[in-house]
């Protein structure tokens, strides 16, 4: 579709505004860019002796890799368990039982609506009165992530499922089969491929809000930024090399999630049609008593 018929094209004098808009929205940037340069400079944060540390490989084997382990472990493990959550309590939401439906409503509305923060922190302190001895950070950490983020990717599926025709469960229905195998079979797959960007849209969040696990004491990413500038007193420098190792894992999920989604919709439009016949006499054959000429 042309961009003509999305929107009127602009004509001399608004291509003369546009080129003016954007010239001075770079210039502020740059002045922007050029500020926060001067200012640090001003308090040594370019100065050699502040970024040093990470040339050396005793701070990367003793401090940031571990971090870095740290916030992979809990995003792998936080994203199986919140995917599970969002797949069950999805699939809760949409059962046409009340008995089913309703409780999985109250339970995704619930966690949804708690921020994830205090979750960690319910779920810390709440060990030691279940007996649960030493307190684990870690599953303080991972649980929260799986209850904030599970809700909101369940609400996601059950919005691809809505967004469906209703002609995929009608003729589901209509071919014998029951409500659990139309959203087995036919509702879920389509809507999980159709929701894909945002349902990796949320596990970048969920690998962002790892860091707050540095609340707790949770060794990732962000609290090898304090013990950083403990040692070398470079506040600064560590959390800029932190947050560009954030951009590096965030990308490579990005490409990942891309390539996941080209494939399944290569998958989806090499698959021949539902219930297509692979003998083409089948499909040719007149019915009977009826003249060839008419079929």
């Amino acid at each position: 579709m042309s961009a003509s018929v999305l929107y009127d094209a602009p004509g001399p004098r608004a291509k003369k505004l546009n080129w003016l808009y954007s010239g001075l929205v770079l210039v502020a940037l740059l002045f922007v860019a050029w500020l926060v340069f001067s200012k640090f400079k001003e308090t040594g944060q370019w100065e050699g002796e502040k970024w040093t540390p990470f040339i050396d490989a005793d701070v990367w084997n003793n401090l940031l890799i571990p971090g870095l382990l740290g916030t992979l472990r809990a995003f792998a493990v936080g994203s199986l368990l919140a995917l599970a959550f969002g797949f069950v309590f999805a699939v809760g939401r949409l059962s046409p039982l009340k008995i089913v439906s309703i409780p999985s409503a109250v339970v995704v509305e619930f966690f949804r609506s708690i921020p994830m923060l205090l979750l960690m922190f319910f779920i810390y302190f709440l060990q030691p009165s279940l007996g649960i001895q030493p307190t684990s950070i870690f599953w303080a950490v991972v649980l929260g992530l799986m209850l904030y983020n599970g809700s909101v990717i369940a609400e996601i599926i059950r919005a691809g499922v809505h967004a469906l025709p209703k002609g995929q469960s009608e003729a589901g229905s209509a071919i014998g089969l029951t409500s659990g195998q139309v959203m087995r079979t036919i509702l879920l797959p389509q809507a999980v491929r159709s929701m894909l960007p945002a349902i990796i849209a949320q596990l970048v969040v969920l690998l962002k809000d790892t860091a707050l696990g540095y609340v707790l004491g949770y060794s990732e990413l962000l609290n090898q930024v304090k013990q950083l500038d403990i040692n070398f007193h470079n506040l600064i420098p560590a959390a800029i090399v932190v947050a560009l190792i954030y951009i590096v894992l965030n990308t490579i999920l990005g490409l990942v999630a891309n390539w996941i989604e080209a494939r399944t919709r290569r998958v989806a439009h090499t698959a021949g049609p539902v219930g297509a016949t692979d003998t083409p006499e089948l499909q040719t054959a007149p019915a009977a008593g009826m003249p060839s000429g008419i079929v």
